[in-house]
């Protein structure tokens, strides 16, 4: 299918069009305390939310990691917000995503290594430099369904958004370049 055909398909059905679910910004430190304190306070700066905080599953001897600690610190950005921040992000990375990026879902991940490559921020010696995951959910409008308490309901093969599709509307939307 061209990309002719899925824009026409895009326009006859809006409900085929993709959309952002959420943007998931996740910076992990690797051990608790100060410098969790100050990648938190990076995250908040940069987002705009307060980030909640993640414990380390299980204890890994050799790196000094402890089942239950507190170790990596994630903010979940919806709506406007989470197009805004994507697109500073993106800059970040001069708008290049490799392919294998995307899963099967449409879903797409990328790093920075330094948060103050995003545009906008400055350095601060006290806090450092933290580098960053950022993960974006794509989908289509209706796929809800599959994930609501009442009423759940399977979506059609039909209905899910292919990695193609992710990526024409990553380049369209955001004039992302896909290597």
């Amino acid at each position: 299918m061209t990309a002719e055909d899925v824009h026409k398909r895009w326009q006859e059905n809006p409900m085929l069009k993709p959309r952002i679910e959420k943007v998931t910004v996740n910076m992990s430190v690797g051990k608790s305390g100060e410098p969790l304190e100050k990648a938190a306070k990076v995250l908040e700066q940069l987002t705009g939310q307060r980030p909640c905080k993640r414990k380390a599953k299980k204890t890994i001897r050799d790196f000094g990691i402890r089942k239950g600690e507190p170790m990596a610190c994630l903010v979940t950005l919806r709506k406007n917000k989470a197009k805004e921040f994507l697109k500073k992000a993106l800059q970040a990375v001069d708008n290049k995503v490799p392919k294998q990026s995307f899963d099967g879902f449409g879903n797409f991940s990328f790093g920075i290594k330094e948060h103050i490559e995003i545009a906008g921020t400055k350095y601060v010696p006290e806090l450092g430099i933290h580098g960053m995951d950022v993960s974006v959910t794509l989908s289509r409008p209706g796929c809800r369904v599959k994930r609501r308490h009442r009423a759940k309901s399977t979506v059609g093969a039909r209905h899910l958004l292919s990695s193609e599709e992710a990526m024409l509307f990553v380049k369209e939307e955001f004039g992302v370049e896909i290597a």
